[in-house]
């Protein structure tokens, strides 16, 4: 058996310092005020992007691909819209409001007419979409801009937003399910965090 190397210095664990784990969803106070934040700075583009990723519940490789035919056919912008996820090739239907509905339409004015039908299509790159790390280094900007620690929040924060009120308005699983695309409900609550959250609800309620 083999003895241990008391003058070596210990490694340092990967996640030292760091928060791991599943991303919170933003609150309804949040949501508010990175909106104010986008529209005073008449980020017109990045209040669309933002607005249509708190709707659509959608995972950044899908909310980076929306096409503006998606949205707005024809020009005429939708209530509603249904896209193909890319990681389970099934349809997912979101609704669009109307705050998203008139933050699109401006930045669509913005946008102008261009070959490609990407609804939020890349800067520096002709003829693609932005990416998926551009819209999580846009998220980190966004959650800063109001001064929430960055490292707590992430993209899977504003895919999981609605769908965590609706659960703890409604209890709805299913619907949340649907909303999110998932093909298990097992998924739904893993996703959630439901049983930790439930547990602790019932314990809170437990007096001594």
């Amino acid at each position: 058996m083999s003895q241990p190397d008391l003058f070596r210095t210990p490694s340092k664990p990967w996640n030292a310092g760091r928060l791991i784990g599943p991303k919170a969803p933003l609150k309804p106070k949040h949501v508010w005020a990175i909106r104010q934040e986008l529209k005073g700075g008449q980020y017109c583009r990045d209040l669309a992007l933002f607005n249509c990723a708190i709707d659509s519940k959608l995972r950044g490789c899908d909310l980076v691909r929306l096409r503006v035919s998606d949205v707005a056919p024809g020009g005429v912008l939708r209530a509603r819209s249904t896209v193909i996820q890319q990681k389970t090739g099934r349809p997912v239907p979101f609704e669009i409001t109307e705050p998203t509905r008139s933050s699109i339409a401006d930045w669509l004015k913005v946008r102008g007419a261009r070959r490609d039908d990407w609804l939020f299509p890349s800067r520096n790159r002709p003829g693609r979409h932005v990416t998926t790390r551009q819209y999580a280094r846009l998220v980190d900007r966004w959650v800063r801009l109001i001064e929430l620690e960055a490292e707590a929040y992430g993209t899977h924060s504003l895919r999981r937003t609605k769908v965590a009120l609706l659960y703890k308005k409604t209890g709805n699983l299913r619907a949340c399910q649907l909303l999110l695309g998932h093909r298990k409900l097992e998924s739904t609550v893993r996703y959630l965090g439901i049983e930790v959250d439930d547990a602790l609800s019932i314990s809170e309620q437990v007096e001594l």
